[in-house]
């Protein structure tokens, strides 16, 4: 199971991430020898798959011990799905997501962050528009 596909279903539930894996699953069959394709692109979700993003993670950051801003941090945004945060999580994350050389510098944490907002939505996430690209 790749980190985004439980980032799915810690926003969207169990249903979402099961059908990321599944395209996952099938995008790593078809691919190259390099073993490591990025996620597949999302399928355009219907009305009734939108969720309010803002409001799910907000809600679960407010649960949380710690202050977590997951409006401007990928590893406050793992931590927000209780999903491992750490440099090797992250190191996977990038690699799915098509982010090479990922050494975990903040240019590269901002750009994490606002590819998987932005697979939020392609995903029928409603995203703050301030947080779009």
């Amino acid at each position: 199971m790749g980190i985004f596909s439980k980032i799915l279903g810690g926003v969207f539930g169990k249903k979402k991430q099961e059908a990321q894996e599944q395209k996952e699953a099938e995008v790593k069959a078809s691919s190259d020898a390099s073993g490591n394709p990025a996620i597949a692109d999302a399928v355009a979700p219907d009305a009734s798959e939108q969720v309010d993003v803002d409001a799910v993670l907000s809600a679960k950051a407010a649960g949380k011990s710690e202050k977590l801003d997951w409006k401007v941090s990928v590893v406050d945004l793992l931590k927000v799905l209780d999903i491992d945060a750490s440099y090797g999580a992250r190191k996977e994350l990038a690699a799915e997501l098509g982010i090479s050389g990922y050494e975990g510098t903040a240019e590269q944490n901002i750009q994490m962050h606002k590819v998987v907002i932005n697979k939020l939505a392609a995903n029928g996430g409603i995203i703050p528009a301030e947080l779009l690209d």
